[in-house]
């Protein structure tokens, strides 16, 4: 039973860091596709609501504990990230944080543009219901097609 919910927690915790580490994990544990989704989905749900909510106080603390090195205004991923933000908004930027942004980085992206909390969650929960059981189905298939798994 303990073993059980260490692999709900891995799946879960994954998720919360990098997204795609959930659904592979959860298929490589031998989850449905309905439980290693939402548990994905909400492991990334986590880290937005925690950074959304907290996120102005976790940066003073680490300002605070790390002093900050003097970065470019500009660089070349900085305009990559206001490109995708002038073209698609906070929309743009929930779809791609699963695939490429991390929960932690689309977030902190989000909030660091201004975007209202509330259109953050919504389009965030959109963005991680679609691709945690997308990027899940395609895991399951793919292990079936790999004969060596």
């Amino acid at each position: 039973m303990l073993e059980e919910i260490v692999k709900y927690l891995t799946v879960y915790l994954a998720s919360a860091v990098k997204f795609i580490f959930g659904p592979s994990l959860g298929v490589a544990f031998g989850f449905n596709v309905f439980i290693t989704g939402t548990l994905s989905i909400l492991g990334t749900m986590t880290t937005v609501y925690i950074l959304t909510y907290f996120g102005d106080n976790i940066r003073n603390i680490t300002q605070k504990l790390f002093k900050p090195k003097k970065k470019k205004v500009f660089s070349k991923r900085k305009r990559q990230f206001v490109t995708i933000w002038k073209n698609y908004g906070i929309i743009g930027i929930a779809f791609l944080t699963p695939i490429l942004l991390t929960p932690l980085g689309g977030t902190l992206i989000a909030n660091a543009l201004g975007c209202k909390k509330q259109d953050i969650f919504k389009y965030m929960w959109i963005s991680a219901i679609i691709w945690s059981y997308t990027i899940t189905w395609m895991f399951k298939f793919a292990k079936d097609l790999l004969f060596f798994v």
